[in-house]
C-alpha cells in the first residue's frame, strides 16, 4: 500500500518538448521538480515514490520575467529569491515582492521557484508527517486512508493551501499558463484552484505551468499582501492574505481581499465597502471577512485566534497599501 522510493531517477531536459516526451514516456512514474523544497521532503515521508523527477531548472524558456508589456510575464522556474530581490517586481508588483520574501526562509527561497509555489501542496497536520505517524493514526482521506481526521465523518479533504503568492496573484486576476499534449491552455488563476485538499488545482498529470501573467495594474491600484505565522521567519502561513484597491482622491474603489491558508484553495470575499478610506471603512471590511472566514483544525493552531486575526490583518493591509501610494 505504502511504498517508499530508496532511489529515483532524475532527467534533465533542455526544452519543453523534451520536458513534455519524458512525462508522456514515463506517465505516472515520474514527477515535474523544480527547486524540490515541497517535493523532496514529502518524497522523504512517504507521500510520493516517483521512479524518475523529471527537472525542469534547465528548461530555458521557463526563466522568464517580462514586465515592459500586458500583462507581466513571470516564467514558472523565476526563483522566489529572484522575485524578492527584484527592485523592478518591487515597482510593479509591491504585495507579490513582499509575498516572495515571506516565504520560509533565505536558503528554501534561494531553491524555490513562482511556479513550484502556485502549485505548492496542501497542507495538514494529519498529513505532513512521516510514514511511521500516519501509519499508527490509520493514514488519512489524502493518502493511504479513507478518512478526514479533521471533519471525521468528511469525505472530502480539506488540507489547506499555503502558497503566499497565491493570493497575491488572484488578487491582481492572474492567469496561469499550462502546456501539455492537447497543446497550450489559459485559465484564470481563480479557476485553477479547485476546492479539494487532495489535489487543489486544475493541473493535468502531463501538463507543466509554464508562466503566470498578471494584467499590468493602473496607476492608482494599490495592494498589501500579509501573513500570520507564530515565527517571522521559515513558517507556513497560519493565515495570509492580500487586499488590493484603487485609491482615488482618498476614495477607496474596486476593493478586492483574497484570504487563505484557511481552506484547500484561497477564496475571494466579495462585497468589501468602497468609499472613504477612513475607519469605518476599514472596520466594516474587517468585520465582512470576519464574518465569512471560518478556519478549520486542519492547521497546528489555534481557530479561533486565526480568525480573530481577520479583520487586524485587513487593517495592517489598508494601512500598508496606503501608505505605500502616498
Amino acid at each position: 500500500m505504502l511504498r517508499i522510493a530508496d532511489t529515483f531517477v532524475v532527467e534533465n531536459p533542455t526544452s519543453l518538448d523534451e520536458a513534455l516526451y519524458l512525462l508522456d514516456r514515463f506517465g505516472e512514474r515520474a514527477r515535474l521538480v523544480a527547486g524540490g523544497t515541497d517535493l523532496l521532503p514529502n518524497i522523504k515521508h512517504g507521500l510520493h515514490a516517483p521512479e524518475v523527477l523529471i527537472s525542469l531548472k534547465r528548461v530555458p524558456e521557463l526563466r522568464a520575467l517580462d514586465l515592459d508589456g500586458d500583462p507581466f510575464v513571470l516564467g514558472a522556474t523565476l526563483g522566489i529569491h529572484e522575485i524578492a530581490q527584484s527592485d523592478a517586481v518591487g515597482a510593479a508588483l509591491p504585495a507579490l515582492r513582499s509575498a516572495a520574501r515571506q516565504i520560509a526562509g533565505p536558503q528554501l527561497r534561494r531553491m524555490g521557484t513562482l511556479g513550484g509555489n502556485v502549485c505548492l501542496d496542501t497542507r495538514c497536520v494529519y498529513i505532513n508527517q512521516s510514514a511511521f505517524w500516519r501509519g499508527a493514526l490509520g493514514y488519512c482521506l489524502k493518502k493511504d486512508g479513507d478518512t478526514c481526521h479533521v471533519t471525521v465523518v468528511g469525505k472530502k479533504c480539506v488540507a489547506a493551501a499555503s502558497n503566499d503568492t497565491a493570493p497575491v496573484l488572484m488578487a491582481h486576476d492572474a492567469q496561469v499558463e499550462l502546456l501539455g499534449p492537447r497543446g497550450a491552455r489559459t485559465l484564470a488563476l481563480e479557476d485553477f484552484y479547485v476546492n479539494d485538499g487532495e489535489k487543489n488545482n486544475a493541473l493535468e498529470p502531463d501538463e507543466i505551468l509554464t508562466a503566470v501573467r498578471v494584467p499590468r495594474p493602473g496607476p492608482t491600484r494599490v495592494a498589501s499582501f500579509q501573513k500570520l505565522r507564530v515565527r517571522d521567519a521559515i513558517d507556513f502561513p497560519l493565515l495570509n492574505l492580500c487586499l488590493a484597491f484603487d485609491l482615488v482622491d482618498g476614495q477607496v474603489k474596486a476593493p478586492t481581499l483574497v484570504v487563505s491558508a484557511i481552506a484547500a484553495r484561497p477564496r475571494r470575499i466579495k462585497g468589501l465597502p468602497e468609499g472613504p478610506l477612513n475607519d469605518d471603512l476599514v472596520r466594516a471590511a474587517g468585520e465582512l471577512a470576519h464574518k465569512k472566514i471560518r478556519p478549520l483544525t486542519n492547521i497546528d493552531a489555534d481557530v479561533a485566534w486565526r480568525r480573530e486575526m481577520v479583520p487586524v490583518l485587513v487593517a495592517r493591509a489598508f494601512a500598508e497599501a496606503a501608505g505605500g501610494a502616498a
